[in-house]
């Protein structure tokens, strides 16, 4: 990743229980994370090729490395009003049901070690999103971070869509 970032760890002596990694990011106020095995690379924003007819939410494309990378708006995603990138705004590319695709973010904040015991089932009341997009919430250092579940940020249909659109790029 091309952004550092220090790493907290909160885990469990016991051996059985799944350790996660997550890169957490904010929208906003709000704290998401994502699993850090699906994040490729982080990048400050930088600027987006315009495709015609692509789905929405998509701001562009990126050209990583000689690769077409489709970047969303994740606040647009989310229902968030659109604000102004800063110099705080990153680009964060993941992984999703085998495309590699970004999403733009308002800043990444740090990398979190954790028992996967400590990720509760996200209640509907709490997430400010719908929560079909979460996977579930932790608390930690006082902080609720949303987990967000990259396979349901896009229908199949829109996974097409944007695999079309790197091919017109």
């Amino acid at each position: 990743m091309n952004t550092r970032h220090k790493q907290t760890t909160h885990v469990s002596n016991d051996p059985s229980e799944r350790q996660l990694q997550l890169v957490t990011f904010t929208l906003g106020d709000e704290l998401f994370a994502v699993d850090i095995q699906r994040v490729q690379e982080i990048n400050r924003m930088m600027a987006l090729t315009q495709v015609s007819q692509s789905p929405p939410g998509v701001e562009g494309v990126i050209n990583l490395r000689g690769q077409i990378i489709p970047v969303f708006d994740l606040r647009a995603q989310f229902g968030y009003p659109k604000v102004e990138h800063s110099e705080r705004t990153r680009i964060v590319v993941v992984e999703i049901s085998e495309d590699i695709v970004g999403f733009v973010v308002d800043s990444v904040q740090d990398v979190f070690r954790i028992s996967s015991n400590i990720i509760e089932p996200s209640p509907q009341m709490v997430a400010p999103i719908d929560a079909r997009f979460l996977s579930g919430v932790a608390n930690i250092e006082d902080q609720l971070i949303m987990v967000i579940e990259l396979e349901n940020l896009f229908s199949p249909e829109s996974l097409k869509r944007i695999n079309n659109m790197k091919h017109a790029a």
